[in-house]
């Protein structure tokens, strides 16, 4: 279903410069809006989202020559979209929408709505496109492994609730109905641990890289099969880079001569709270990570774990872009 559409004689010259497109994904529809600088007036549409509908949105976007198209993160609704569009030879940029509302801002943008979101993302994915990394093919044979890394991280936290729940319950049944409760959440999250591992297992080329992956102290199942999921980017990417997607690079603070902490910011939730235990664990047992933190001593207890978190994932980072195990430099001396 179009709603406008408008296109005609020297706007569409211009258009084969450089024409972006944004998506504001919704549960029931997709509205969709074209932009490129010198562009005199509004063209938008709004599709079904329905396979039929996101067909006619890939139609849609080609007929008017969009090469790069930008939409943020809807809870899951947008990946049918970026399958679609990836599917078509399109490049999809995932934006951080906390950036993009501050570009509205910065913009003078402070009506919110749909079609306004649409227009704002279509701006937004021409000067902020994530520093130039397009959204990587989602490979759909890792659906099941996602769906139950995500379900296992929930399950844990309900298990987290029920302990901390029990520090303030008093009334014995209610204590027991609990007790019961975190026995099934945990009996549920072991089954889970068995089903990821043979689903990694059966990954091909990508159980090669979570194998290689745990040759390193400390980096267990859990941190190999999240990463290999949730981090494809993972030895595609510079130190830097794949600092940044996790979370784990610490931005400047600065202002004239004042010189303020640094702080991480952003990044994937999911997969720092893994890499965190992960890290935990190899503070004690890995010799390399375990001598890097010794020569933070004096720093405080934070900056040295997270400043160890980022080590870690860098190591693990060069070992599936070199395709080599772990190696202490200890050791091999």
């Amino acid at each position: 279903m179009v709603l406008k559409t408008g296109l005609q004689g020297r706007d569409r010259k211009m258009s084969l410069k450089v024409v972006s497109a944004g998506l504001d994904v919704s549960k029931q529809w997709i509205d969709a809006a074209v932009w490129w600088p010198g562009l005199r007036e509004k063209v938008q549409a709004r599709f079904d989202q329905t396979p039929q509908g996101l067909e006619q949105l890939c139609d849609w976007l080609i007929g008017h020559e969009v090469w790069r198209v930008g939409l943020e993160a809807s809870g899951g609704y947008e990946v049918a979209a970026m399958d679609a569009l990836q599917a078509r030879g399109l490049m999809v940029f995932r934006l951080n929408a906390q950036r993009v509302r501050q570009f509205a801002r910065a913009k003078g943008r402070l009506a919110k709505n749909d079609k306004v979101d649409a227009l704002v993302i279509a701006k937004a994915v021409t000067v902020l496109p994530d520093e130039g990394q397009a959204a990587p093919l989602r490979r759909r044979e890792l659906d099941p492994l996602v769906e139950r890394l995500n379900h296992r991280r929930r399950l844990r936290d309900l298990s987290s609730d029920c302990d901390n729940h029990l520090e303030h319950l008093v009334d014995a049944k209610l204590r027991a109905w609990t007790i019961a409760l975190r026995a099934q959440l945990k009996a549920r999250i072991a089954l889970l641990d068995k089903e990821l591992a043979a689903l990694v297992a059966r990954a091909g080329p990508l159980s090669e890289v979570a194998d290689r992956l745990r040759t390193a102290k400390g980096a267990g199942p859990l941190l190999a099969q999240t990463l290999v999921a949730l981090l494809p980017e993972l030895g595609q990417v510079t130190r830097r880079q794949i600092a940044s997607l996790v979370g784990v690079a610490p931005f400047d603070d600065d202002s004239g001569k004042r010189i303020g902490e640094r702080h991480i910011k952003g990044g994937r939730e999911a997969i720092r709270e893994v890499l965190y235990m992960a890290t935990l664990s190899a503070m004690r047992f890995n010799p390399t990570i375990k001598a890097f933190a010794a020569r933070l001593a004096g720093k405080k207890p934070k900056v040295i774990i997270v400043a160890c978190m980022r080590k870690l994932l860098v190591s693990l980072n060069a070992m599936a872009r070199d395709a080599t195990d772990w190696r202490d430099p200890a050791a091999a001396a």
